[in-house]
C-alpha cells in the first residue's frame, strides 16, 4: 500500500454517478497493486455545481463549478487525488493540477429519453437540457423544438420527464449504464449527433508534485482513452469555448493514429461548422488548429460565441 499509516483519500461529488465513478477508480487502484478494499477512502465534497441547480451552468461559473471544491480539498491535503468525469473538467487546469489517468472510456454515446426517435417527437416539443451542444444538435434535428434548462442528476432530470415537464431529455450512455440503468432511452448515433468532448471518460487528477500517487495512478491509465480525450481537450483549447458554446467532439483509435471530428453549432441549429482529421497521438498542436480552423469557417454570429 502507498502509505501505511492511514488509506489513500479519494476525493469526489456527492452524486449517485460520481460516487459510482469514484467505486470504480477504487476498485481498479486496488486490483491493479493488489491492495485490501479499505485501502482507499472515499471522501465526498459537496460543489457548487450540485448546491444550484436551478440555472444553466454557464449563468454561474461553468465547469468549476464541479472541481473547484475538489481542488481546495486537494490542496489543504484532506484528499489524495480526485475523480472527475472528464467532460466537467474545465479545459485549462491550474498547474498545480495533473491529470494523472483516465479509465476506460464507456459508451460515448447520448440517449434520447422520452420518446423512441426524434422524429416521434409530437409537434413543437419541449426538450430539456442545460448542454448548449445538445440544445443546439436537437435545434437541427427538430427546428420546430423549445429547449428547456433541465439540471440536476439523473434521478432528476427523470422525475422531472415522468411528471411531464417535457416531452424528453438527453442523457450519456455512460452515465446510465454506470448507475446500471442501460436500459433507459434510445441511444443517438455519433453521426447524428456528436458527444461532448471527454464523455464517458473518467479522469483521476493528483497535485502534480506528489510523485508517488501519480505513480500509483499511472497503473490504472487506460492509453487509447487518454490520448482521444487529450486530443478532444486541445480542440477546445483551440475553440476557447466556454460552457456558453455548442461544441462537440470525438477521436477514435484508427491503426495506432487517432481520428478525430469535430464541430460548433450555432444555438439555433442552423449552422454547422466540421473538420475531420487524422492525427498522431499527442498532436495536440494540430488538434489545437482544428479548433482555430473551426472559428476561421464559422460566421461572425456562431464566431462571437467563443470570444471573451
Amino acid at each position: 500500500m502507498l502509505f501505511t499509516d492511514r488509506p489513500l483519500r479519494l476525493g469526489t461529488r456527492g452524486s449517485p454517478l460520481a460516487l459510482a465513478q469514484a467505486r470504480l477508480t477504487a476498485q481498479a487502484l486496488a486490483a491493479a497493486h493488489g491492495w485490501a478494499d479499505d485501502a482507499i477512502e472515499i471522501v465526498t465534497v459537496q460543489t457548487s455545481g450540485d448546491r444550484i441547480q436551478d440555472r444553466a451552468l454557464a449563468d454561474i461559473g461553468g465547469k468549476a463549478l464541479w472541481t473547484k471544491e475538489l481542488d481546495r480539498a486537494l490542496l489543504a491535503g484532506e484528499t489524495d487525488f480526485s475523480v472527475h468525469s472528464m467532460k466537467d473538467v474545465e479545459t485549462l487546469r491550474p498547474d498545480a493540477f495533473h491529470i494523472a489517468a483516465m479509465l476506460p472510456r464507456a459508451d460515448v454515446r447520448d440517449k434520447l429519453v422520452g420518446a423512441v426517435r426524434f422524429d416521434a417527437l409530437p409537434p413543437d416539443p419541449l426538450v430539456g437540457t442545460s448542454s448548449p451542444r445538445r440544445g443546439a444538435q436537437v435545434r437541427r434535428l427538430r427546428p420546430d423544438a423549445t429547449i428547456a434548462v433541465f439540471r440536476g442528476n439523473v434521478a432528476t432530470r427523470l422525475a422531472k420527464l415522468a411528471a411531464g415537464d417535457v416531452h424528453a431529455t438527453l442523457l450519456a450512455a455512460a452515465g446510465l449504464d454506470r448507475l446500471e440503468q442501460g436500459e433507459v432511452g434510445t441511444p443517438i448515433p455519433v453521426d447524428m449527433m456528436l458527444p461532448a468532448p471527454a464523455q464517458g471518460a473518467v479522469g483521476i487528477e493528483a497535485l502534480s508534485g506528489n510523485g508517488p500517487v501519480l505513480d500509483a495512478l499511472a497503473a490504472i491509465n487506460h492509453r487509447d482513452t487518454f490520448d482521444c480525450v487529450m486530443l478532444e481537450r486541445a480542440v477546445l483549447r483551440g475553440l476557447g469555448g466556454t460552457c456558453h458554446s455548442p461544441i462537440a467532439a470525438l477521436a477514435r483509435v484508427e491503426d495506432d493514429r487517432l481520428r478525430i471530428a469535430a464541430e460548433i453549432i450555432s444555438p439555433d441549429g442552423v449552422e454547422t461548422v466540421r473538420e475531420e482529421a487524422v492525427l498522431a497521438r499527442g498532436d495536440h498542436g494540430a488538434a489545437e488548429a482544428i479548433g482555430r480552423i473551426l472559428l476561421e469557417r464559422a460566421s461572425p454570429a456562431l464566431r462571437v460565441l467563443f470570444e471573451g
